[in-house]
C-alpha cells in the first residue's frame, strides 16, 4: 500500500504525515509531496519517499502520484487559485487510478456562504464528478488561527466580527489525526466527515484567556467594513483582510456552528479543548 500525502512541507500535511507514521504505516510507504523537497529531507531520511509537486505543474503531479493507491490531498493555500489547481490534482489522481481521495475541505462545504468555501465546494465537485473513491474531510476552524494573536489579544482585546457566532474549533494536530486514521482503516469510501471540537465564541475565548492569565480581556464586535479596516491598518494586505472578515461574517451566521461527534469518533478520544490548547500555547 502507497499513501501519497500532499502539501507535506505545509503545517497539517506535515502532521498528517507525523501520524501515519506513529500508526504503524511503514515509512516505505509513504511518499510526503511537496514544491520545496529539501524542507522534507528529515522525512526522506527517515525512510519516507520524497518527491516534487507543484499544484499548478500538471507534469510534476502526473509523475508524483504514480504508483499511488490512496491520496492524501490537502487542500492547497493560494485562495483565487485553487479550483484550477485542484482540478490538476484530480486529473492526476484519475491518470493513476488512484483507489481513494481523502480531501481537506471546509465545515459544511456544500451551504456555507463563506468566500472560502467557494473553492472547497468546486473541488467536492470535481472529485465526485472524477469517479473517483473519496473521503471529505470538512475541517472547521483550526484553534491555531488564534493561538499566535495571544499577545496581542492581551495587550489590546479580541477584535473580531463574528457576534455571538459559534466555532468548532480544533487543533491541528486532531485534524491530522483524523485523516491519517481514515487513510488506515476501512469503511470511509464516499463518506463525508464534518469535522470539529466543541463550538466557541469569540467571547469565551476572551473570557478562557482571563481565566488563564488573570488579565481582564473583552471581546470588541465590529461591522464587517470596519474589521477589514482594522485588519488591513495592522498590516493584513487588503485582499486577505476582506476574505477574514468575511470569514467572521459567515460564523456569525452560523456556517462555522457544527456540532458533530465524527472527530471524536475518528481520533478515538474528544478533541482538543480550547481551554487546553490556549493552556498549552501560554
Amino acid at each position: 500500500m502507497s499513501i501519497v500525502v500532499t502539501g507535506a512541507t505545509g503545517r497539517l500535511g506535515r502532521l498528517i504525515v507525523d501520524s501515519l507514521l506513529r500508526r504503524g504505516v511503514p515509512a516505505g510507504q509513504v511518499v510526503a509531496l511537496g514544491r520545496d523537497t529539501d524542507r522534507l529531507a528529515d522525512l526522506a531520511a527517515r525512510g519516507v519517499t520524497v518527491r516534487r509537486a507543484d499544484y499548478s505543474d500538471p507534469d510534476s503531479l502526473r509523475a508524483a502520484l504514480a504508483g499511488a493507491e490512496k491520496l492524501m490531498f490537502v487542500s492547497g493555500s493560494e485562495v483565487g487559485q485553487r479550483v484550477q489547481q485542484h482540478r490538476n490534482v484530480v486529473a492526476a489522481a484519475k491518470e493513476a487510478g488512484v483507489g481513494l481521495v481523502v480531501y481537506t475541505s471546509i465545515a459544511k462545504a456544500d451551504t456555507s456562504s463563506l468566500i472560502l468555501a467557494t473553492e472547497h465546494r468546486a473541488t467536492e465537485q470535481e472529485i465526485r464528478s472524477s469517479g473517483l473513491p473519496y473521503v471529505f474531510l470538512r475541517n472547521n476552524w483550526y484553534v491555531e488561527n488564534y493561538l499566535p494573536q495571544l499577545p496581542t489579544y492581551l495587550e489590546h482585546g479580541v477584535v473580531g466580527a463574528s457576534g455571538d457566532g459559534r466555532i468548532g474549533v480544533a487543533t491541528r494536530a486532531d485534524y491530522a489525526e483524523a485523516a491519517a486514521a481514515v487513510l488506515t482503516t476501512e469503511g470511509h469510501a464516499d463518506r463525508v466527515y464534518e469535522l470539529a471540537g466543541a463550538p466557541i465564541t469569540m467571547t469565551e475565548l476572551a473570557e478562557e484567556l482571563s481565566r488563564q492569565t488573570g488579565r481582564q480581556v473583552g471581546y470588541t464586535d465590529l461591522a464587517v467594513e470596519k474589521y477589514t479596516e482594522v485588519l488591513a491598518g495592522a498590516g493584513v494586505p487588503q485582499a486577505y483582510a476582506e476574505v477574514l472578515a468575511d470569514g467572521d461574517r459567515g460564523i456569525a451566521q452560523g456556517d462555522l456552528d457544527v456540532e458533530s461527534d465524527d472527530l471524536a469518533k475518528l481520533i478515538g478520544r474528544q478533541p482538543t479543548t480550547l481551554a487546553e490548547a490556549i493552556r498549552a500555547a501560554l
